[in-house]
């Protein structure tokens, strides 16, 4: 390719100006490119602050329902949600995933009836419902086991669905669950429910106060290195998103986000699939502690959101997304 060198070609021209900026911008950032990760807890009016999570809280069901007209009147197409499940609705092999009337459904169904225009991503897994805070289910040495924890996780799966979820995002890392998840979706009619997968998502030191939002960080025993990737590998991210698309996923995850922002760039690049990343909990509260020192909070949140898109990103799940949305619409 051949250029024009200075001073015929001055590359500043076309900064010099706010309205040239904004024709020569490369990448949009758009309160429709967000995903709010909300989480849910008992009760009546319930907000519960989370510590380790400064300006995020869980909310009982009916405030759920508040956030979700919040979200649609900000232009965020998007929930996603995980609930804070009761000490005593815990159990070995996670059973509470299966209750039709479990909090995530009692609040899908709150949320649909209330807001029925907005998407809802749901989170299969089972570590909001173990009382070891593991992922699947447990042999006897305390290994994850694969097969038998799909068998719960498409269960869980139907259990969301059937209560109005749009898309099914599984995060537990077991190899051929989405290939399951989807033909017991087709098989129960519902054709038309997305599958998200957690496609790459590694053993992060991000996750902390996710796990404290959640409930499960005092309850885990062990770690999740044997289904969770390792924070060095790339190649076989690759190899697990190729597995996940094989399967039937109709769009994939990298999680964490910022830290892996080469993995998003080679999986848009080499699959050309819609990607997502997952800006974790760990991450949100660097960028707010950041901001309370270091920095202009409204310019990092905005920044760091269109990193992801300029890496490829369809779109972010991240807990600024109504702020960001918010100042976008300002």
């Amino acid at each position: 390719m051949t250029h024009a060198s200075y001073p015929a070609l001055r590359l500043r021209r076309t900064r010099a100006s706010a309205w040239s900026r904004a024709l020569h911008a490369e990448t949009r950032l758009t309160p429709s490119d967000f995903i709010w990760p909300l989480f849910v807890t008992e009760g009546r009016q319930v907000e519960e602050p989370i510590g380790s999570l400064p300006g995020v809280s869980r909310w009982s069901v009916d405030l759920m329902v508040e956030r979700a007209r919040e979200a649609q009147a900000a232009g965020i197409p998007c929930l996603a949600l995980f609930p804070n499940t009761q000490a005593d609705r815990r159990s070995d092999d996670g059973a509470e995933a299966l209750n039709p009337d479990n909090l995530m459904c009692r609040a899908i169904r709150a949320i649909k009836d209330a807001v029925p225009d907005i998407g809802i991503l749901t989170d299969v897994a089972l570590d909001p419902y173990t009382a070891h805070g593991q992922d699947g289910l447990l042999d006897e040495a305390g290994y994850v086991v694969n097969d038998a924890t799909i068998d719960v996780l498409i269960g869980q799966s139907l259990n969301q669905a059937a209560a109005g979820a749009d898309i099914i995002a599984p995060s537990d890392m077991m190899d051929g669950r989405v290939g399951a998840i989807r033909e017991a979706l087709e098989q129960e009619g519902h054709a038309n429910v997305q599958i998200m997968a957690y496609a790459a998502k590694y053993a992060s030191a991000f996750y902390g106060p996710f796990r404290d939002a959640v409930g499960s960080s005092g309850l885990l025993k062990g770690n999740k290195k044997t289904y969770q990737m390792d924070p060095a590998n790339s190649e076989e991210a690759l190899r697990e998103v190729a597995l996940d698309i094989a399967e039937g996923a109709d769009s994939v995850m990298v999680k964490p986000g910022l830290p892996y922002l080469d993995i998003i760039a080679r999986v848009k690049d080499r699959f050309e699939v819609p990607v997502f990343a997952y800006q974790v909990s760990g991450e949100y509260a660097m960028l707010e502690a950041a901001a309370a020192g270091a920095g202009d909070r409204d310019a990092l949140v905005l920044e760091t959101l269109l990193a992801f898109k300029r890496a490829g990103c369809s779109g972010v799940l991240t807990y600024h997304a109504l702020h960001a949305a918010r100042l976008l619409g300002a």
